[in-house]
């Protein structure tokens, strides 16, 4: 059984989830962080692209100062030619992670099992099949932008939770939430039911299904 897929990120009053020199900001206010480490806490793995794991090196991990009983959740990474640095948090094997690559591009990676799957690019639905067989019932993505196009583009997405702050930070050449080549045509545009709507301290939190 393939694994439910929620998107989870936050971005600026105008739309953006970085500067224009790439360079992460924080968005969510402490409010919301709670809430995204409860969501973290409830899935099964969380997911980002190697770009985020190169540029912001996260751990993805639960923080217990915001949940009780903490359950770690599996880190998966996309990583097309298994380019992650040796030292990224994600391999300090704090928990378990996942590292799928495309066919030719397996390495040993400490910290890491490493996962074959597609040609030119990452199969999502033969990864999500993985996922399943290894008991994973609810995938957590987080990000970055390309990723989560990746996702939207392959209809695989069944949430979109996006807190909204109450920053401005500009740019045309800004990252926004979902990046990459975008739908040309009206008719190709997913649709989105508005299901949840939560005011923080400094933001909004919009939570949508597919």
């Amino acid at each position: 059984m393939k694994p439910r897929v929620i998107v989870n990120c936050a971005m600026s009053a105008d739309g953006k989830i970085a500067s224009r020199l790439r360079k992460q900001v924080r968005i969510s206010d402490e409010a919301d962080m709670a809430r995204v480490h409860r969501l973290r806490n409830l899935c099964d793995a969380i997911l980002v692209g190697a770009d985020t794991v190169v540029s912001d090196d996260p751990s993805l991990l639960v923080k217990d100062k915001y949940v009780d009983h903490v359950k770690q959740p599996v880190r998966v990474v996309l990583d097309s030619k298994c380019k992650i640095p040796a030292g990224s948090k994600v391999l300090d094997g704090t928990a378990e992670t996942l590292v799928f690559v495309t066919r030719g591009h397996e390495r040993e990676l400490e910290g890491a099992e490493v996962i074959a799957c597609g040609l030119d690019a990452i199969d999502l639905g033969g990864m999500l099949e993985v996922l399943g067989g290894k008991g994973v019932r609810t995938l957590l993505v987080e990000g970055g932008g390309k990723t989560i196009w990746s996702f939207v583009k392959a209809g695989l997405v069944d949430e979109f939770k996006v807190f909204i702050g109450s920053r401005i930070i500009g740019g045309e050449s800004a990252p926004t939430p979902v990046d990459g080549e975008g739908f040309a045509d009206e008719a190709e545009f997913r649709e989105l039911k508005l299901v949840r709507t939560t005011l923080s301290e400094s933001g909004i939190l919009l939570e949508f299904e597919v």
